[in-house]
């Protein structure tokens, strides 16, 4: 399995070496996808990355590039240049979400990321919050990641049209008030509304910011989960949702940061 990892990466190496001659590089950041163990920066089980379990991307790179090397989750870069640069440069706790392929998440306090004692702060993708009984790659059935990511708005809508349909073409159905595209994109918002929601309860951050293609791609849902997250916390008038600045880039910007 790692040398899947250590064959792809070896390609990056390659690329990355041909392009920096000109540059004085004094680190490298590294934005993996999560779980992760941060003390040695290891991928752990990456749901949507077969074939890096337990790869140790730290170690390789240093190796590999001769050059310090930090590691962090994927999405808490993101989250960590949407704080410093982006949508919550102003506010001291952010806290981020990605909504793509699939769901993760980021605490930012004081523009630091909190990684948690096991790494695992903001680890939101298997927060369960309904009691479907899909499991997505084996996260916990009802999971955030189960149920909202854009791989599976797709499935689920294609389960209910009975054919294949593209994350695409099921929001170009539910803009054209397709019945079945609505009801899939309305439970798409109640579920994902019910994550914010819990997040608030939880973390109180002073505002949520939301990320990945699903929504930067989709604006006008915004205001739809904004009243709906309202509907599912103590106090509606501490909802403050916003969509992230920086786009495909953040998760770039934010290691290189680290």
């Amino acid at each position: 399995m790692q040398k899947g990892a250590a064959y792809n990466l070896n390609k990056l190496v390659n690329q990355i070496k041909g392009q920096w001659s000109s540059y004085e590089i004094e680190k490298v950041g590294v934005g993996a996808p999560g779980p992760l163990d941060l003390k040695v920066g290891k991928l752990l089980n990456p749901v949507n990355l077969k074939g890096w379990e337990n790869f140790n991307i730290k170690e390789y790179l240093s190796e590999k590039l001769g050059l310090p090397v930090q590691v962090n989750n994927d999405a808490n870069v993101a989250g960590l240049a949407e704080s410093l640069v982006g949508s919550a440069k102003e506010c001291e706790s952010v806290f981020y979400i990605t909504v793509s392929t699939g769901v993760g998440g980021a605490l930012i306090i004081d523009k630091k990321i909190i990684n948690g004692a096991h790494s695992q702060t903001a680890e939101i993708y298997n927060m369960i919050i309904n009691e479907d009984k899909y499991s997505h790659a084996g996260t916990n059935k009802g999971g955030l990641e189960g149920q909202c990511s854009g791989v599976n708005i797709a499935r689920i809508a294609s389960e209910a049209y009975g054919k294949t349909l593209s994350t695409k073409e099921v929001f170009d159905l539910y803009k054209s008030n397709d019945e079945k595209a609505v009801q899939v994109i309305e439970k798409w918002i109640n579920n994902i509304s019910i994550g914010i929601a819990n997040v608030i309860a939880v973390v109180d951050p002073e505002t949520v910011v939301i990320g990945g293609g699903v929504l930067i791609y989709n604006t006008y849902l915004l205001p739809k989960i904004i009243e709906c997250t309202k509907t599912k916390v103590s106090d509606p008038s501490i909802v403050d949702i916003r969509i992230a600045q920086i786009g495909d880039n953040a998760g770039l910007i934010g290691a290189a940061m680290l």
